[in-house]
């Protein structure tokens, strides 16, 4: 049976368009977070709590690199959705070869810069002594990564914002099932490989990642799908790449701003000795969880209004806000509420060390009230996203954390003198964004779409038959 690629959110139950879009990228974030906590195991308890404390303070630096092109690679699923949304399959084709030029490009270029600042930036985050030259060690290979996952976020825009959310999770299954019987195999040395310790984990996600991004465009070239990446053609894309940078840039600022955020409270939280940045590390774990479902309906709100949007549905938009903010807000608050009452048990999963368990426990109890706030910023966001003003939400995240989170987290802390006073400054920002979100949405300035609906008649094909199937519900 021929797969599907496409769906058209413009017609259609809303409630049940966001929880099918929605369950296999949920379910892909549970299989990312569940390696992630499978690695922390095999790290915190069989390495140490250095090993532990060198990757939460490479994290920060990886993810500043990797939001750049989750940035641009946002752009690429706003204008496919609205494409798709608006019938223009010409344009939609412009945004697959355009977005494949910059994302392939950007992760060569900052994969080099990364290789070589990479001891520099772990001094500057204030990195422990102890464990500096294992965080440089791990962080470079990790790095290697870094186009291979650009290429992966890439197909994986493309194909969500013509509503498939299904294929990308096949793959990325395998590779996280790859990864998880590498990372023991390349840690302690097994099958006659060399033992590599921490950096073992590295060089398993580099190999995965390799072979996963090889695997998923082999087939959909073999399938022929329209927004298969490819060799592209270059002299129709210069309005394309503009409209892209116009909104791909500020996407990739925004998430830039969250990871150097992240940068500077890590930093602030090493600063309270390896046991601080231990728990840290364990807390954020937790964090993984209660932000999964929230990032999740994000992204499948701004898919929906993305192609709502060019469709010219403005009707339909107010209620993906509102069946949005249900099941992200509802989601959220059940997995906020175990966070909260059971602190100890869920750090206990990584960390065995009293001292590092009793600053964790602090940290779930304040950040942890204040999950479903970030679970309806991420509702608000997307639609805002979905219409293609990143530069609006950038701002919004320019004063969550800038004005609010990073120096209130410095002089609280110091005032405190004591890291509470990060977790605290982290619940106050989360408060701020969201009132910041939710009070552009209202004034309805979002509104206008980027890509203009094609006229009806014999120039609007079907974006169904364009993909080759019928589309309709999944």
């Amino acid at each position: 049976m021929k797969p599907s690629f496409g769906r058209d959110l413009t017609t259609g139950s809303i409630p049940r368009h966001i929880v099918a879009f929605s369950i296999p990228m949920l379910v892909g974030s549970f299989l990312q977070t569940a390696y992630s906590f499978v690695n922390a195991i095999w790290v915190g308890r069989f390495l140490g709590t250095e090993a532990l404390a060198a990757v939460t303070v490479s994290f920060p630096v990886v993810f500043v690199l990797f939001s750049i092109g989750m940035g641009l690679t946002m752009a690429t699923s706003i204008l496919v959705s609205q494409s798709y949304g608006a019938k223009r399959m010409d344009e939609l084709r412009r945004v697959v070869d355009s977005s494949t030029l910059l994302i392939y490009a950007l992760g060569l270029v900052l994969t080099l810069l990364g290789e070589w600042l990479a001891p520099t930036i772990l001094t500057l985050m204030a990195t422990p002594p102890e464990i500096h030259a294992e965080s440089v060690s791990y962080l470079r290979i990790f790095l290697l990564s870094m186009p291979l996952g650009f290429g992966l976020f890439l197909t994986r825009s493309l194909l969500q914002g013509v509503g498939d959310s299904k294929t990308p999770l096949y793959f990325q299954a395998a590779s996280l099932l790859l990864t998880t019987v590498l990372d023991p195999i390349l840690i302690f040395g097994w099958m006659g490989l060399p033992k590599l310790g921490l950096n073992g984990t590295a060089w398993a996600t580099v190999v995965s990642q390799l072979l996963a991004l090889t695997a998923l465009i082999i087939y959909l070239r073999k399938k022929d799908v329209p927004v298969a990446p490819r060799m592209p053609r270059l002299g129709h894309l210069g309005p394309t790449t503009l409209k892209t940078l116009r909104i791909g840039v500020p996407a990739a600022v925004q998430q830039s701003l969250v990871s150097i955020g992240m940068v500077f409270v890590t930093g602030i939280v090493n600063s309270f000795g390896e046991v601080a940045t231990a728990a840290f590390g364990a807390a954020s774990r937790i964090d993984q969880i209660a932000f999964m479902p929230a990032m999740t309906f994000g992204m499948a709100v701004s898919t929906l209004a993305g192609q709502n949007l060019g469709a010219g549905r403005y009707d339909r938009v107010q209620e993906i806000f509102k069946w949005g903010c249900l099941f992200s807000g509802g989601i959220t608050l059940l997995i906020s509420l175990v966070a909260v009452s059971f602190p100890e048990a869920l750090l206990r999963i990584f960390i065995s060390d009293p001292a590092v368990i009793a600053p964790g426990v602090s940290y779930l109890h304040i950040v942890g009230t204040t999950y479903v706030l970030f679970a309806l910023i991420f509702v608000s966001n997307g639609i805002i996203n979905g219409a293609g003003r990143t530069f609006v939400t950038t701002v919004f995240s320019l004063v969550s954390l800038w004005v609010v989170r990073v120096p209130v987290a410095y002089w609280l802390s110091h005032r405190m003198n004591s890291v509470t006073g990060v977790w605290l400054a982290m619940a106050l920002s989360f408060a701020v964004s969201l009132a910041v979100s939710m009070a552009y949405y209202f004034s309805g300035r979002w509104r206008t779409p980027l890509v203009k609906k094609a006229p009806e008649g014999p120039t609007a094909p079907n974006p169904g038959e364009v993909f080759g199937h019928e589309t309709g519900e999944a």
